[in-house]
């Protein structure tokens, strides 16, 4: 018989999820203040001791446009350093991307919008200027002979706060001509938090059917509360890597209302608890979330596990993330 509290083996449900943390980036960006180069060699050092392995570090993007990320390149070499990670970063371009090869990330995303109207005022450029720059990009990635992997994340799948409506079968379209144009991986974001779990079932499901293992991650909002609800839609037709950002913070400086990163404690927490290892020391990550609140005093910071605790029947799954 199963000792009470032990994480429940659900059938249905992968045996393991890699947690990709985002809030360096993501997070950070949407942040007026600019943190400071040690404070972010601490979060990842601290992040990496609590186990986690894949973090983006950050974007390469011209510093005047996000001051916030302007020590890319450095965070990338330090996280060079950390032994079995796995460091991202966004490059919004050929020229981002050719940092990215030179600085050896482990892979790049390049970000597209579903959403023609959210594409000109985030990338000022339409969803297939950004396919043709995909091809751009993986034509440089292989004459340098990198081995940086290319993500294509198409944003806005769900919906726009600028353009309202957008067609599954156009987010498909664009993910399709990702591939075609050379992304090794693709992945679906809800950049607003319009998703529900019905939806991102839907969408899903179509689109591993197109792109099967190639489809890499699900990125969500918390926005109307529906972070974790859509995480596990995701979950349960086969998706075992998802971004997060520590203490939730985060969201999309182009893309008015769009607060609110799924949280990645919360997230971490909820997957532990259903038996889906993560690799994750738990309290050791609300010790790093406690620190980064002190950098960020007087932010406005999401999360609930940090406030309520664990339950005294929660016991963390046994085993490592894949």
């Amino acid at each position: 018989m199963e000792a009470f509290g032990a994480p429940a083996t659900h059938a249905f449900l992968p045996p393991r999820a890699v947690v990709r943390e985002v809030g360096l980036r993501d997070g950070l960006q949407s942040i007026a203040r600019v943190l400071p180069t040690a404070h972010k060699r601490e979060w990842i050092r601290a992040a990496h001791a609590a186990g986690q392995r894949e973090i983006e570090v950050g974007s390469f993007v011209p510093a005047h446009l996000l001051p916030q990320l302007a020590d890319t390149a450095e965070l990338l070499a330090y996280a060079k350093t950390l032994p079995g990670l796995f460091a991202s970063v966004l490059v919004p371009n050929l020229k981002g991307a050719l940092r990215a090869i030179e600085g050896e990330a482990d892979l790049m995303v390049v970000p597209l919008s579903a959403s023609h109207a959210h594409s000109l005022a985030n990338l000022r450029k339409t969803p297939d200027e950004v396919v043709a720059e995909v091809g751009r990009i993986r034509a440089a990635r292989d004459a340098a002979g990198s081995k940086t992997l290319i993500e294509g994340g198409v944003g806005t799948a769900f919906g726009c706060t600028i353009q309202g409506h957008v067609a599954f079968d156009e987010a498909l379209r664009l993910m399709q001509a990702l591939l075609d144009a050379g992304a090794d991986r693709v992945s679906l974001a809800d950049t607003v938090g319009y998703a529900d779990p019905a939806m991102v079932r839907s969408l899903f499901e179509r689109a591993l059917r197109i792109a099967g293992n190639r489809l890499w991650c699900g990125h969500f909002h918390d926005t109307r509360g529906l972070g974790l609800a859509n995480v596990y839609a995701a979950l349960e037709v086969g998706i075992t890597r998802f971004d997060a950002c520590l203490a939730g913070i985060g969201g999309c400086p182009h893309a008015p209302g769009a607060s609110g990163n799924v949280d990645t404690e919360d997230l971490v927490f909820m997957l532990e608890s259903m038996g889906v290892a993560t690799g994750v020391d738990l309290p050791r990550l609300l010790e790093l979330r406690q620190r980064v609140a002190g950098w960020l005093d007087g932010e406005t910071l999401q999360g609930t596990v940090w406030r309520a605790g664990f339950p005294k029947t929660f016991v963390p799954t046994a085993g490592v993330a894949a």
